[in-house]
């Protein structure tokens, strides 16, 4: 039986940011509607914090897509030559499982993930913002520049990372590529005043972004953090904020964003305003006016993953690109 192998390169050739983009509103709309199925995704940890192994199995409907995501998450691979999410997407036929392609997971991980947090953006965001704040300098640093640059006219960037080196060189590699302002930021605080979006995509275990910084009608993708321990906002930025989710289940579950400020008593289970989908069904209402500071919590879902490994797939066969690779499966 030939498998598809598609390479973390062929990826980014095939999953282009705007289709991306398309294909996550189809994600968050599906979840609304009730026509995708997406299991809470299993999670081991390893010994000594070193990092987890997470299975994100989904299956769509409409178009009918199955697949699932084995991905490893390992922090401490920040400033190697390693990404910190490793793994495959395996995507099957849905009428006799055989098992179509193998690609690779960093990347549809990287894309899909800050195309997610561009419908958040559409959604929430103010239509006048001018001004990203980018906390972190990694791979998500880099899909959520593109991603925000695709739904906003954003004409400075303010990057702040706890690698100033790093910072420095993500800001001169992308300004190269896109025709807007950069400003590395001797600390968080100052990459966010004033910041219209704001994007957390750190590692970080203790909160780096603080509501005392933030200004009124700002809008918040914080997608670093996927724990129930771990957060990048601090209590006050989650209480001060309009909170949505890709996900209630997953939000209740994992997100320490969400959950140490409700252990604390600081917020309620109904601080969770509406999912993505919802907003984008019209069963739930974004931004209600101009001074108020919304928060997109995204964890990742497996719809998000079946969908771009679809549309990757149908274009790797229409392109000729991968390399096809006999697995088995016949009897």
């Amino acid at each position: 039986m030939s498998v598809l192998i598609i390479s973390q390169a062929q990826v980014r050739q095939l999953l282009l940011m705007d289709e991306c983009i398309e294909l996550m509103h189809m994600a968050f709309t599906a979840l609304a509607r009730e026509t995708a199925i997406v299991p809470l995704r299993p999670i081991m940890r390893l010994p000594h914090k070193r990092g987890v192994l997470a299975l994100m199995p989904g299956y769509s409907s409409n178009p009918e897509a199955l697949a699932v995501k084995a991905i490893a998450v390992f922090p401490g691979n920040l400033g190697t030559s390693y990404d910190s999410h490793q793994g495959a997407v395996l995507l099957f036929d849905v009428n006799d499982g055989r098992l179509l392609s193998v690609m690779d997971a960093s990347e549809v991980t990287a894309i899909r993930t800050a195309a997610a947090s561009a419908v958040a953006t559409e959604l929430l965001a103010h239509q006048t913002a001018e001004e990203l704040a980018i906390l972190g300098s990694g791979v998500q640093a880099r899909t959520h520049l593109e991603a925000m640059l695709a739904v906003r006219n954003i004409r400075r960037v303010r990057v702040w990372s706890r690698s100033p080196e790093r910072a420095h060189a993500f800001s001169e590699r992308e300004r190269e590529r896109f025709n807007v302002q950069f400003e590395v930021a001797t600390d968080a605080a100052q990459a966010v005043y004033g910041a219209g979006v704001i994007c957390t995509a750190t590692a970080a275990r203790e909160p780096v972004l603080l509501g005392e910084w933030l200004s009124s009608g700002a809008h918040i993708n914080a997608v670093g953090s996927a724990s129930p321990v771990m957060r990048e906002l601090d209590t006050a930025a989650v209480r001060n904020a309009r909170l949505f989710v890709d996900s209630r289940e997953s939000a209740v579950n994992e997100a320490g964003d969400f959950l140490i400020p409700l252990k604390e008593g600081a917020i309620r289970e109904d601080h969770i305003l509406a999912e993505i989908g919802e907003i984008l069904e019209g069963t739930a209402q974004g931004r209600t006016h101009d001074d108020e500071i919304t928060l997109f919590k995204s964890l990742g879902l497996g719809i998000q993953d079946v969908l771009a490994a679809d549309h990757i797939y149908a274009k790797a066969k229409d392109l000729g690109v991968g390399t096809e690779v006999d697995l088995g499966g016949l009897r």
